[in-house]
């Protein structure tokens, strides 16, 4: 198992870094690029640029996801980390588990339902997020670092249903349009951007997700913060993280080309 744990980590690491990578690629740089572009510009670099970096983005999301699940069984389900106290596993508990990555069929029906206002569908996003954080903790009994991997699970799975399921099948019909020279269909344009979006501010909490071990300091009896309202931390870094995600968005409108 600690071999399995170090190899695991270590792919994990590179799909990681490959699919982030390319999607902080696509929001900061490459967005912006494709603005200053007119229509025979984009109807040359787009059909040969992007399915290059769709085909490492979208495989380095699925690399990622299943590196980190196989971590997630090795590290937790089997290595006895869910739990603290010597509790085991509950009924409420393997039913919060199965929430963790059902809720990405929750956050689609919400965004299709109410994501035509950013601010609107970030609050419903957060208070989500909150509940589910309680749920973790009031009614599967997850332990400090279980409730934050499984809140990196639950962010990393809609991060990686976005790439497959809404990202990927939109930029195949709008890189077609753009080589055919003909103008992409603005919804399929909209949906491709706002979910992007999405995985962008998803992905500084995943981050602190994946350092799991190294926040404990967090996990209560440490500034005053008590050991049964932890969570309330993660709240806070998960707000925290997406203000920076927010200043790099406003960033990355300031850097120019030469």
């Amino acid at each position: 198992m600690d071999v399995l744990n170090a190899v695991f980590r270590w792919l994990h690491i590179l799909a990681g870094v490959l699919w982030i990578g390319m999607l902080y690629f696509f929001n900061w740089v490459n967005g912006p690029f494709a603005a200053t572009l007119d229509g025979d510009a984009k109807k040359k670099v787009v059909p040969e640029l992007m399915p290059r970096a769709l085909f490492w983005f979208r495989w380095g999301a699925a690399w990622t996801w299943i590196t980190g699940f196989v971590l997630l069984t090795i590290v937790f389900y089997h290595g006895g980390l869910m739990f603290d106290g010597g509790a085991g596993w509950t009924t409420a508990a393997v039913v919060m588990v199965v929430l963790t990555f059902a809720a990405t069929f929750l956050y689609d029906f919400l965004h299709r339902s109410f994501g035509k206002d950013p601010k609107v569908f970030g609050t419903i996003a957060f208070v989500g997020t909150a509940i589910m954080l309680v749920l973790m903790v009031k009614v599967g009994g997850f332990s400090y670092r279980a409730f934050n991997i499984h809140l990196g699970a639950m962010f990393g799975s809609m991060m990686a249903f976005n790439v497959w399921y809404r990202i990927w099948p939109a930029q195949q019909k709008i890189i077609a349009a753009i080589k055919q020279g003909s103008a992409p269909d603005g919804a399929l344009v909209a949906l491709a951007g706002s979910r992007s979006k999405h995985n962008t501010y998803m992905s500084l909490p995943l981050f602190w997700a994946m350092i799991n071990q190294h926040t404990v300091v967090f996990s209560g009896g440490n500034f005053g913060i008590p050991s049964e309202y932890s969570f309330v931390v993660l709240l806070a870094v998960i707000l925290v993280g997406w203000h920076v995600i927010f200043q790099c968005y406003r960033k990355s409108t300031k850097v120019k080309g030469f």
